[in-house]
């Protein structure tokens, strides 16, 4: 059985648990000693982040190869026209290559979602809206870099879910542990 911590991960702090002096970091939350994060988010990003004591699971949580969808509440400034959401849906093209092909919806405000701290700064002439977007790759800041691209800036970002596994009621800074037993060549859907 491997062990596998859903936690939320509060804006500001780093996905390390080495101390960097400057931020929070897992250490500051997660007392389990010999996990490690199955991916990162980046200092600025809020949400789920997995951790495990499983290098195999690791892996295959992270790995593109393996396609684990990764799903974002995405506050940007602006609201989308259906081009934009078109050109999400079929790939952006980046400095580094075009995107693959994302799911983008146009959604309501997250229900019970939390506040930020420091709060986003909005401006008053420029309305915001939400989006959900699920890729399945994993390239430096690319979420933010494809509402960019869409003349879209996110203002807030948000990690919702990793394959089967979501925020729930988790609140930031809180974890738990969810029994997982990993199968190195099993299909999963």
């Amino acid at each position: 059985m491997s062990c596998i911590l859903l936690f939320n991960k509060p804006y500001g702090v780093v996905c390390q648990f080495s101390r960097d002096g400057l931020h929070p970091t897992l250490a500051d939350y997660i007392p389990v000693q010999d996990v490690y994060a199955a991916g990162r988010l980046d200092t600025d990003s809020e949400g789920l982040l997995l951790l495990t004591d499983d290098g195999k699971l690791q892996h295959r949580i992270t790995d593109p190869v393996h396609k684990q969808p990764k799903t974002y509440w995405v506050q940007v400034e602006g609201v989308p026209d259906t081009a934009a959401l078109a050109q999400l849906q079929r790939g952006v093209q980046l400095k580094d290559g075009l995107t693959l092909p994302a799911e983008a919806r146009l959604i309501e405000e997250p229900a019970n979602l939390w506040p930020r701290t420091p709060p986003v700064r909005e401006r008053k002439a420029i309305p915001t809206s939400w989006l959900e977007i699920s890729i399945r790759e994993g390239r430096n800041r690319q979420v933010r870099r494809m509402t960019a691209a869409v003349g879209l800036p996110t203002l807030r970002l948000i990690r919702h879910a990793i394959g089967e596994w979501n925020l729930g009621d988790l609140k930031p800074g809180d974890w738990r542990e969810v029994e997982f037993k990993f199968v190195p060549n099993a299909v999963r859907n």
